[in-house]
């Protein structure tokens, strides 16, 4: 076994460690916010870890630069926090409840002082 097979080899072995660690957040974490941080911080890790094995692989043993490969890291990169974003506000607005030991709400409290700070249509 050459040095870049065992380098690929811990990519992959990473990346689906990283997913496994997901996957057993989703099950573990109380509530949607958990859950959804559990799924989008070590899936993506995750998945970055095994396209970029892939990508090593076929740089350094195939000899072929992959660019929908490197396409798909900078994507999965740049949406999987977007839409964690845009699920987690989703649900707060809509009044998913937070767990019940959860001790800081940071939302809220932002949300009161925009609304403190947003002039009322009586004022003009």
């Amino acid at each position: 076994m050459s040095l870049i097979e065992v380098i690929v080899s811990i990519f992959l072995i990473l990346g689906a460690f990283l997913s496994v660690l997901g996957s057993i957040g989703i099950i573990r974490f109380p509530d949607v916010y958990g859950r959804l941080h559990a799924a989008t911080k070590s899936a993506t890790l995750g998945v970055i870890f095994v396209v970029a094995g892939v990508f090593l692989y076929f740089l350094v043993v195939e000899g072929i630069v992959v660019g929908k490969l490197l396409l798909t890291i900078l994507f999965v990169f740049l949406t999987a926090p977007v839409a964690a974003f845009m699920i987690g506000r989703s649900a707060y607005n809509v009044g998913v409840k937070m767990w019940d030991r959860s001790k800081q709400d940071d939302l809220a409290r932002d949300l009161e002082k925009m609304n403190k700070e947003k002039p009322k249509k009586s004022d003009f």
